[in-house]
């Protein structure tokens, strides 16, 4: 799956010459918000890393596209619950992620000018991810079989360029999914859901926070109106 993204997203970039072009790397933590464990919405616990692709096409909005991964785990031992301490279960799952959106800026953010600039952004599209589905037997977590699912990226962050070539970033990006099993609780295997717990009208969510780092390239564009 990876050097298939990395194909296309190599394909893509080298057909575009009439924009300004981002292309860079995402380091950060991950963690995960549901039925187990703490119940934070930024508590970065595993690392996650990824690579990045931008193309933006006016100083307020660029198409961003990212391959993204990490592990995420949970303990019920971590939680000021009550309830879920008792219970003490815990997990852990490994994630692959690819998003396409559109990323906005608050402010113009114009790469060819060299000036120092500062802007607030958000993100959203839609994500595809690989996941393991588990369940539980015997009070631990069990691997059924590698599970997809979409979900929608909402991404809060801030950048600014530290050189002409280089952007710097720090933004946090909660991923709500269309998956219930990410943890294992609401099993989709029909012969495992006597192991069902916790709500199950809700729908896992899991975070990335951290730090990116994208180099800029291509012509100087025209931003007007197609």
């Amino acid at each position: 799956m990876r050097k298939i993204f990395l194909f296309i997203f190599i394909i893509t970039i080298s057909k575009l010459n009439a924009q300004i072009h981002e292309i860079g790397v995402f380091l950060g933590g991950s963690n995960y918000i549901g039925e187990i464990g703490k119940t934070n919405y930024i508590n970065p616990n595993e690392p996650a890393f990824g690579v990045l692709y931008k193309w933006n096409k006016s100083p307020r909005h660029a198409y961003r596209f990212s391959y993204m991964q990490s592990k995420i785990t949970a303990n019920d031992l971590d939680s000021k619950v009550g309830g879920r301490k008792q219970r003490a279960l815990n997990f852990e799952n490994n994630l692959k992620e690819l998003s396409a959106g559109l990323e906005f800026n608050f402010f113009d953010f114009n790469l060819h000018d060299f000036e120092r600039k500062i802007t607030p952004y958000v993100f959203t599209g839609m994500t595809f991810t690989i996941y393991d589905g588990l369940f539980y037997s015997n009070g631990g977590a069990k691997f059924d079989s590698n599970h997809t699912t979409i979900g929608i990226p909402m991404i809060v962050g801030i950048k600014s360029n530290i050189t002409p070539n280089l952007i710097l970033g720090l933004e946090a990006g909660a991923r709500y999914t269309f998956a219930d099993d990410i943890d294992g609780s609401n099993p989709t295997n029909e012969n495992l859901k006597v192991a069902q717990f916790g709500n199950l009208d809700s729908k896992d969510w899991y975070v990335f926070t951290g730090f990116t780092l994208t180099y800029t390239f291509g012509e100087k564009p025209c931003y007007c109106a197609d």
